[in-house]
């Protein structure tokens, strides 16, 4: 049943950061699904953005980066934001680079002598580990070397539904290959800020990871449902659950990177080139999301339907 650090680190590639939130990044699941034949139409977050004096200077759509084969996202709106952009602005812009990013992974995530697995949790906690563990189809032995971070990240997308290879974010870098696309932070960035988390704050992550896997398992596709019908306010409650509901944890995979994004999107709406922002929904909503942050700068922010 074991799959070796190697194969572990291969498995998750795709994946990038916080997994734990798809909302927020993207993850390695690939798990089938039909689409429901009553569903409502998609209604993703899209806000545009304008200057004080009412001109249009670009938009912003949230992204979820891991969605089944069937899923239908793409409304006249963003086809239209999209086609009137000048620039896109994501994330990550080598998402396709499954080799660099595993290996970056590698690097941060591989030290010996770490304590077992389970030894990293409370002792209630350990019989959810062992299912998640046989969920997965890993070994105790395979997170002998990981880091508590990595190894929650790995664990988080047991049971999460979606493939990467689906995301709106890669969707749309494909859309902008004659134009250019800026990334906000880089893979080897992302995954830094969790190699930076003091242990006790990745205990607390993989804690979460481990707590939530029941629900998880119940209803892989809950976050999919609400970033498909554009629901803020179940989004913005989903920053303050799981793993986010640490404080510290949160600050540092959500609020602090907010606030660097919108002090280098605020110059960059400023200039001629009008962006596509294109960043996981949960980065958008709430009194720290950047809506609200690029308001704060001056800029008029509305959703588009």
């Amino acid at each position: 049943m074991t799959q070796g650090f190697g194969a572990m680190v291969l498995r998750c590639a795709a994946g990038i950061i916080a997994p734990l939130l798809l909302l927020l990044a993207a993850g390695c699941s690939n798990a089938p699904g039909e689409p429901a034949r009553d569903a409502a139409p998609p209604a993703p977050l899209l806000y545009e953005i304008a200057s004080a004096d009412g001109s249009v200077e670009g938009w912003m759509v949230g992204t979820i980066h891991a969605l089944p084969a069937f899923a239908r996202w793409r409304t006249p709106a963003i086809d239209t934001a999209a086609k009137s952009a000048d620039l896109l602005v994501v994330e990550i812009a080598a998402l396709y680079d499954s080799t660099a990013i595993a290996r970056t992974f590698a690097s941060l995530a591989n030290s010996p002598g770490l304590p077992p697995l389970d030894q990293r949790l409370p002792a209630e906690l350990r019989p959810r580990l062992a299912a998640l563990l046989l969920r997965g189809n890993f070994d105790a032995e395979d997170f002998a070397a990981t880091e508590t971070w990595a190894a929650a990240l790995t664990l988080a997308r047991v049971d999460a539904a979606g493939d990467p290879a689906n995301g709106v974010d890669r969707a749309l870098i494909a859309e902008f290959k004659d134009r250019r696309v800026r990334e906000l932070e880089g893979a080897p960035a992302q995954l830094a800020i969790f190699d930076r988390l003091p242990e006790a704050q990745q205990r607390a992550m993989l804690a979460a990871v481990v707590k939530d896997s029941v629900a998880a398992a119940k209803d892989p596709e809950r976050l999919q449902r609400a970033w498909l019908a554009g629901d803020a306010k179940a989004i913005e409650a989903a920053t303050r659950e799981g793993v986010l509901a640490d404080p510290a944890v949160r600050e540092a995979l959500l609020v602090a990177r907010n606030r660097r994004w919108a002090a280098a999107l605020g110059p960059l709406l400023a200039e001629a080139p009008k962006p596509l922002i294109a960043v996981g929904t949960a980065h958008l909503v709430g009194p720290e999301g950047l809506a609200v942050l690029l308001e704060a700068q001056g800029y008029r922010v509305r959703r588009v339907s």
